[in-house]
């Protein structure tokens, strides 16, 4: 039995196909309001707040992946995160589970350097903090040895279905709508985006190599890293939209969250999008050398057809 807890969103559906389609017919969906995502997926109801509910949750699993994700509200993050992630872990070591966590790189400097698993924590603004802490959590239980422990590593995301990101929101969901994209802060600045299948489908790998667990693993990314200005007008071409788009100055934003608790919630990300950001996934993909890497243009085009179905 594999377990997903935080088992309704994006990362957490792909995983559940691929692990069904490559892996297991015994798949555990674990979240407050679990929704099957194979026909054979077992539901199992359960507040991650709750040590008893997780524990129980977690029983007779060979491996747990830890998904759960929470709405960009920082005193949410600070309240609800970490109390989740300590029930998983206890609940994982209770029941003898190996234990997969996804991570994000809110906890990376906000530089140009060259992002690799060995970058050391230096987290701007409270929810980067929030991700430090977590990672250093999991990473002491990797340390403590009684399970087997992995980090499983992700940059922004791109992507079908639910995908949220500033990429689909300001990009891809305006060249859906026949509008003009925007491109948060500066357009020459060279990104690192991760397809959402291809970060499910690594972690599924990575959960099912009893080599990986003791490591850190960056998931793996397509190397041309675009800037906004190249990915949008590729976006647009693959769209049949003009090469078009709208540049949100830093300054832009950062006034817009003195109106708007989203826009701020989203603020201490901004220096981010000054730099490039170079995400290194080459361990990953020198371990499972075999893996295939959605392109940008291939991943724009699958979702250019998902909506192109949906709107036929």
């Amino acid at each position: 039995m594999q377990t997903i807890l935080g088992a309704n969103g994006q990362i957490a559906m792909e995983l559940a196909r691929e692990l069904h389609r490559n892996y297991t017919g015994e798949v555990r969906l674990v979240s407050r309001n679990p929704r099957k995502v194979n026909d054979t997926d077992t539901l199992v109801p359960a507040n991650l707040l709750d040590a008893k509910q997780t524990a129980e949750a977690v029983k007779g699993s060979s491996v747990v992946y830890f998904t759960a994700g929470l709405p960009p509200d920082t005193q949410l993050w600070e309240a609800q995160f970490p109390v989740m992630l300590k029930n998983a872990l206890d609940a994982s070591r209770a029941a003898g589970a190996r234990f997969a966590y996804f991570d994000n790189t809110y906890m990376y400097p906000q530089d140009a350097r060259l992002q690799t698993e060995a970058t050391p924590f230096a987290p701007v603004g409270r929810k980067g903090r929030v991700r430090a802490a977590m990672a250093s959590m999991v990473l002491e239980e990797m340390a403590r040895a009684e399970i087997p422990v992995l980090i499983g590593r992700a940059p922004e995301f791109y992507g079908p279905g639910k995908t949220q990101s500033f990429t689909n929101a300001l990009v891809i969901e305006n060249l859906e709508a026949g509008k003009k994209p925007r491109v948060p802060v500066r357009d020459d600045t060279r990104r690192t985006l991760i397809w959402t299948p291809d970060a499910s489908r690594a972690l599924a790998a990575l959960g099912n190599a009893p080599d990986a667990f003791g490591q850190t693993w960056h998931l793996p990314c397509d190397d041309d890293r675009p800037t906004y200005r190249q990915f949008v007008a590729m976006a647009s071409e693959v769209f049949g939209r003009q090469p078009s788009y709208t540049v949100i100055g830093k300054w832009v934003m950062t006034a817009a969250g003195i109106f708007s608790k989203p826009v701020r919630e989203i603020r201490e990300l901004l220096p981010r999008y000054e730099q490039d950001n170079l995400f290194d996934s080459t361990k990953f993909k020198h371990r499972f050398p075999e893996f295939k890497v959605t392109s940008y243009r291939e991943g724009v085009e699958l979702i250019r057809r998902e909506w192109a179905g949906s709107h036929a």
